[in-house]
Order: structure tokens, then C-alpha cells, then sequence
């Protein structure tokens, strides 16, 4: 994505388009998988950890960021691409392979629909399938094989 769309993008959720915060949009568009703030971290060598945590509240507050559980002791970081700025209309499940750690968006597995009891009212789902990706898996066979 390009710095014009990343302004656009901003503008479109109601955040104020800062240097700081085009550079992250324009990180967490180029990058395939939820990421962690570590991670952003090293990709983004001009803007300090805690300006990008910052920018990362700032986003999950106008819906520009989906914060995803990673089933370990992190959260992980993916850009929404919701119609609205108010309700995410792109919720998927996503998978952590248990073997590389990594968090990958399972773009065409939609969350189930939960039926809650009643008085309960849903905020969020957090749909994480566990186990090996196909690198991880292929690895570990061919170790089984030798």
C-alpha cells in the first residue's frame, strides 16, 4: 500500500495521519500475518516501541486494527480491512503454529456463529486453530523419516 492510501485509510477511521503512524499502517499492509508489537518492532527501525504500542491503541480504538490472542502469551496485530469504522466486518479464524510460533489469517474459515445464553453480550470472538503449518509440518515429517 502506498503512502497516498495509507493517508486515506487513516482519514477514513478518523485518526490523524502522522508520519509515525503511515509508516506502521504501511508495515502491517506489506506484511501476510498478524504480527506482534516485538515484531513490528524490528521491522520498524525509525519508530520506538512505545510510539508504535501508541499508534497500535490509537488503531484498535477506530476499528483499523483487528488485536488477536495468539494462544501463547502475546498478542498479535493485523490490519482491518472492515467497510465500517465503527463494527469488523472481516472477522476469520486465524492459526498459530505451535512449532515456528507464527499467526496466519485463514481468510476463507469464517468464525462460527456462538448462540450465548441469554443476558450475555458478545464484544469480540477470538477463533485460533492450533498446530503445525505446512512448513513446520513438512519439517517434521521429513525429521520422522530419518
Amino acid at each position: 500500500m502506498d503512502e497516498n492510501k495509507c493517508t486515506l485509510l487513516l482519514q477514513k477511521h478518523a485518526i490523524k495521519p502522522t508520519a509515525n503512524r503511515i509508516v506502521l499502517v504501511k508495515a502491517l499492509s506489506d506484511i501476510d500475518r498478524p504480527m506482534s508489537l516485538s515484531e513490528l518492532e524490528d521491522i520498524i527501525l525509525t519508530i520506538d516501541k512505545s510510539n508504535i504500542f501508541r499508534a497500535l491503541g490509537i488503531f484498535k480504538e477506530h476499528h483499523l486494527v483487528h488485536v488477536i490472542e495468539d494462544g501463547g502469551d502475546g498478542v498479535r496485530y493485523e490490519l482491518c480491512l472492515s467497510h465500517h469504522t465503527d463494527d469488523d466486518d472481516d472477522a476469520h479464524a486465524h492459526f498459530y503454529c505451535e512449532c515456528c510460533h507464527k499467526t496466519f489469517c485463514m481468510e476463507g474459515t469464517p468464525i462460527p456463529l456462538v448462540p450465548l445464553p441469554e443476558g450475555y453480550e458478545m464484544t469480540s470472538v477470538n477463533y485460533m486453530i492450533k498446530g503445525l503449518c505446512p512448513d513446520c509440518a513438512r519439517r517434521n515429517k521429513k525429521q520422522k523419516a530419518l
